[in-house]
């Protein structure tokens, strides 16, 4: 599926957000808060749109997706990232070789999220730093309404003008509509070992910022 919608991908979002992913993706990164020599896993990294920043700070950014075809595209305009095939849920990494491991709207896609975590941890130092940026829940009643509303009905039309796989994007609807809310989800991140687990809403709760630690 996502080998399908990589050749549109990035324009895609953009349009579909109104922009508001390069927002949320300015915060991840800030919350990384990636420092020169620093050695960050970016994981579901696609086309390496949420890499590049690491690398302009200064660190060894990892960029890792399970798509051949997301990779492929990337590597063609970021020739300069080490873009690395990978399973989220088995990383072909040794332990604790990351400062910081961050994923952007790519945990949802994860067959088994909890083990993910687990993996994330295992191939992070201790003290080492986790961000987790993806779809939640709005947290005004009335929003979330409205919010429900352009998932199921706008965003699969609109999809099939921009999209290069537009039933990817009625997945991605449903899958935003069956995950976990912020607390729910930060939880989860707790049982898979990490620490100081932490979140912070960003346009009202439709994105979550978590971040932990580990111990």
């Amino acid at each position: 599926m996502f080998d399908a919608v990589a050749p549109r991908y990035d324009r895609t979002n953009d349009v579909l957000s109104l922009l508001q992913d390069r927002r949320w993706r300015r915060a991840a990164v800030a919350a990384v808060a990636p420092r020169a020599g620093d050695t960050v896993l970016d994981l579901a990294a696609g086309t390496g749109t949420s890499s590049q920043p690491f690398a302009d700070a200064g660190a060894l950014v990892v960029p890792c997706d399970f798509s051949l075809g997301m990779l492929s595209a990337g590597k063609a305009v970021r020739p300069g990232l080490a873009f690395t095939a990978g399973d989220a849920m088995s990383l072909p990494f040794a332990d604790g070789v990351f400062d910081a491991v961050t994923i952007s709207f790519g945990l949802r896609n994860v067959v088994e999220p909890d083990r993910a975590l687990h993996e994330m941890a295992r191939v992070t130092r201790p003290g080492g730093r986790l961000v987790v940026c993806e779809f939640s829940r709005p947290v005004l009643p009335v929003f979330a309404t409205v919010y429900t509303e352009y998932l199921m009905r706008a965003l699969p039309p609109v999809a099939r003008v921009v999209a290069s796989s537009p039933d990817a994007y009625v997945y991605l609807a449903e899958s935003i509509r069956a995950w976990p809310d912020q607390p729910g989800l930060a939880a989860r991140i707790a049982v898979a070992g990490w620490d100081r687990v932490a979140w912070r809403n960003l346009s009202g709760g439709i994105v979550a910022l978590h971040t932990a630690v580990r111990p």
